[in-house]
């Protein structure tokens, strides 16, 4: 069902009000905030924006050093719709002004190709030089939704403008698309913010010229297909290349696929999307097969210890999904945008929220990374971190966190016509414009951990309600003020059938199972092995809770799992636990007769959360005993 009439429910509409996001929002404010800001300041990247380099000089500017400054303003600008705070806008005043003193006279602002090498300005396809004027956009945007201060958007108008003048209507710049899309996604939000035409023309062509252009070249080290420009975007059917650059990308396409409701373009991102979810996803949401060039591989192509899943990348997908949701409401773009969000998107972020992940493997193996890391550079293989770092030289990943968590609220609702639709379930109050009215709903859950959701409307009148029900749900019922209720599923949503109002309370609760998941066959890395899971939450073994081989760890599908209260980096959680299998010791290095086998109790934890206790082995894919 393609209504192209979706209309999302931004998070500044969405108050969290308690629970699981509560709390994930509370650590993003009292400690990652402040964190990010030390570590940025540290590494000279604010210093940067000075424009006071020069050859010979420490923390020589980074191509992409703007959109991580971008990325946190963003992040601090969702916080501050929430509640002002002088000190943090402060800080904030104090960059724009930066950024206004070296933006040039013709509009252009990027740090690096000012001070280092100015020639160079709109010459590499493959840079990040848009990349980073779309984050400054989107930073501009909602800096000036927070506080009203409009000398940002302004600076950004400027520059979009110049943009716009050379790669739209001048053709003056060496290339035609960006190498890294990004700035796709922000000119629809600009467009959207000032209503200036011209904004929402540049995404297009930026959209439509892709894979069409003789002008786009790449480094040596790259392809076209690694920033997707080896087709026309209606022609492309899988996920090739960069991960992010490739989210983002559909996520432009699926913003414009929604504006102009062209169904040529939903389909060549519905496309995508199945391809990725189907065949090029980790269970854990996770994307990207390989480190180099941080990318999509070939299907069924998912090593678990040299896993990539980029942070950022599971980010963008949920991104992606939730766009997508709004063309055609199918639980599948909800179901995948809760994979990443529980799993990948939060294992990017210690539990003391000062610490990251860039990578994300499915299997960990101190003893491996430590000889690893002891050899010469030439002969080191590439290995995901075990310990999460405070900053990193390309830190795209922890400010992407911080706007991300401070903005869930994005993904509760939705609305078309006189319908709300639930998406993904967080404790909040809502307002929701409707066609004809506005509607308020509080929502009180424990989930992620609870499938017990309850929505009070407090304000609206003869609306229709739908509801997400995840494919993991083998069972679930619906009620309405405490009576069974009649309701149409479709497309993974449950349609209330009868008009909801003032005083009605919706009752959904979801049988949470613990699963036991195989993969297809033809993802070789996992044959013979399973997963589990409860809900959206994936769960691992980590070795500081199991002191024995978690390679060797067999399990059965018939086990009767126990769920238990844990606590970690004062967290609270919860974990599974149930019988298992190892062999035991062997003096010999091979042996032709049976290794006696020994049961153990087998501890699991929330994927997100591993790595919060030192170094240790973690895994996620057990040998499967039928």
């Amino acid at each position: 069902m393609k209504q192209y009439g979706g209309c999302p429910v931004g998070f500044e509409k969405v108050s969290i009000n308690g629970g699981f996001w509560a709390e994930k929002q509370k650590l993003m404010e009292d400690i990652t905030i402040d964190a990010l800001y030390k570590r940025f300041e540290e590494t000279g990247r604010f210093e940067a924006l000075k424009g006071e380099w020069r050859e010979g000089k420490p923390n020589k500017p980074h191509i992409f050093w703007e959109s991580d400054i971008a990325k946190w303003i963003e992040g601090v600008a969702y916080k501050l719709q929430k509640s002002r705070d002088k000190e943090l806008e402060k800080k904030i005043d104090y960059l724009v002004d930066l950024m206004e003193a070296y933006q040039s006279e013709d509009g252009y602002l990027n740090i690096y190709f000012t001070v280092v090498e100015p020639e160079a300005r709109f010459t590499r396809c493959t840079d990040h030089e848009l990349y980073c004027a779309g984050h400054l956009i989107e930073a501009a945007i909602a800096y000036d939704k927070a506080t009203g201060k409009d000398k940002f958007l302004k600076i950004m108008k400027r520059y979009a403008d110049l943009i716009d003048k050379v790669f739209r209507i001048e053709h003056s710049a060496a290339f035609d698309t960006p190498g890294h899309e990004e700035i796709e996604l922000a000119l629809y939000k600009l467009y959207m913010h000032t209503g200036e035409n011209r904004y929402l023309q540049l995404a297009m062509y930026f959209i439509d010229t892709r894979g069409t252009s003789k002008r786009d070249k790449t480094y040596d080290f790259a392809s076209l297909e690694y920033m997707q420009s080896h087709l026309p975007v209606r022609e492309q059917f899988t996920a090739e290349g960069h991960c992010v650059r490739a989210l983002y990308l559909y996520s432009g396409m699926a913003d414009l696929a929604l504006h102009n409701k062209d169904e040529s373009l939903y389909n060549a991102c519905d496309k995508l999307f199945d391809n990725i979810t189907q065949k090029r996803m980790y269970i854990t949401g996770g994307l990207g097969s390989t480190y180099r060039g941080e990318a999509f591989t070939y299907d069924y192509d998912l090593p678990e210890l040299t896993a990539y899943a980029e942070t950022c990348a599971s980010i963008a997908l949920a991104l992606f999904a939730r766009r997508m949701w709004l063309i055609s409401p199918n639980g599948k773009y909800a179901d995948a945008a809760e994979l990443a969000i529980y799993n990948t998107a939060l294992s990017g972020v210690s539990l003391t929220g000062d610490s990251f992940f860039y990578e994300n493997p499915l299997y960990a193996d101190p003893k491996k990374k430590a000889f690893n890391d002891s050899r010469p550079r030439g002969l080191m293989q590439h290995l995901p971190i075990l310990e999460r770092a405070k900053v990193f030289d390309c830190s795209c990943c922890p400010p992407n966190i911080l706007r991300f968590i401070e903005s869930i609220g994005d993904f509760a609702y939705s609305s078309s016509g006189d319908t709300v639709f639930a998406h993904c379930y967080m404790d909040s109050k809502a307002e929701i414009p409707l066609e004809h009215q506005i509607v308020n709903i509080e929502q009180h859950t424990q989930y992620p951990y609870d499938g017990k959701i309850v929505f009070s409307v407090k304000d609206g009148c003869g609306f229709s309600f739908a509801l997400h029900i995840p494919e993991w749900a083998r069972s679930f019922d619906i009620k309405v003020n405490d009576s069974e209720c009649q309701f149409t599923l479709k497309d993974g949503y449950a349609y209330i059938d009868r008009l909801l109002g003032t005083g009605d309370m919706i009752e959904l609760n979801l049988d949470m199972q613990i699963e036991t998941v195989e993969a297809n066959p033809e993802v070789r890395d996992i044959c013979g092995r399973a997963a589990l899971k409860r809900g959206p939450i994936v769960f691992c073994a980590d070795g500081a809770d199991n002191c024995f081989n978690l390679r060797d760890v067999r399990i059965r599908r018939d086990t009767r799992w126990q769920i238990y209260e844990k606590e970690i980096a004062n967290t609270r959680m919860i974990g599974i636990s149930g019988p298992a299998e190892v062999r035991r010791r062997i003096d010999g290095l091979y042996s032709a007769a049976p290794i006696e086998r020994q049961e153990v109790t087998l501890n699991l934890i929330p994927y997100h959360a591993w790595a919060n206790r030192g170094v240790n082995e973690m895994n996620v894919w057990f040998l499967l005993k039928d």
